[in-house]
């Protein structure tokens, strides 16, 4: 029997609420709401495209702007991914896709490894999508990144619309952890000489 790749992770600060429910073995289906329509259209996708089932609740102080509900949820992401993927036992590790969105590439490679990094390759256009604040969207790679132990390239070749590259972003993203959390029967133990990751 092999065992479930779930997690569940809840954190609460004065600027914050938000509880989430991830699982690496699902169908793509997302649940929830957190407030912020585009964040929500985000998630969704990365779910979709990364096959994960993700339940998510949150609220934030969006009052002030999106700032600390969007890297919250990004830390919690992450750190649900790190808590799903365990020992990281036959486990692909690594992940890489390249995403277009008609004037939009976008690429993702990244390393499951347990050592974050974030390299932000993308020059993006000023102001806002929808009511989301387009930098938002490094600050939310980066806190990924930093919680689950990615090491993560994030790579923009070409886009002009600024929904069209972060939709992009996140597809890659998804595409990227599925293929690398993917279980491999020729994988004996994790993927690495050390023995560990």
């Amino acid at each position: 029997m092999t065992k479930a790749r779930t997690a569940s992770v809840e954190r609460n600060t004065r600027e914050t609420q938000i509880s989430m429910i991830l699982s690496l073995d699902g169908s793509g289906a997302y649940k929830g709401s957190v407030g912020l329509g585009f964040m929500d259209h985000m998630l969704e996708l990365l779910a979709r495209h990364g096959r994960f089932d993700l339940e998510v609740k949150a609220t934030g102080d969006l009052h002030v702007d999106a700032h600390h509900l969007v890297e919250d949820l990004g830390i919690v992401l992450g750190q649900a991914l790190k808590d799903a993927a365990g020992d990281k036992a036959g486990m692909a590790r690594f992940g890489r896709s390249s995403v277009p969105m008609e004037e939009t590439l976008a690429e993702c490679v990244l390393d499951f490894c347990g050592r974050p990094y974030l390299a932000w390759k993308a020059k993006m256009p000023k102001g806002k999508v929808g009511e989301f604040d387009i930098e938002l969207a490094e600050d939310f790679f980066r806190a990924v990144a930093m919680n689950a132990g990615l090491t993560l390239h994030m790579i923009l070749h070409d886009g002009r619309n600024a929904h069209h590259i972060i939709e992009a972003m996140f597809k890659a993203l998804a595409r990227a952890l599925a293929e690398s959390v993917r279980r491999d029967p020729s994988i004996a133990g994790v993927l690495s000489t050390k023995g560990k990751l």
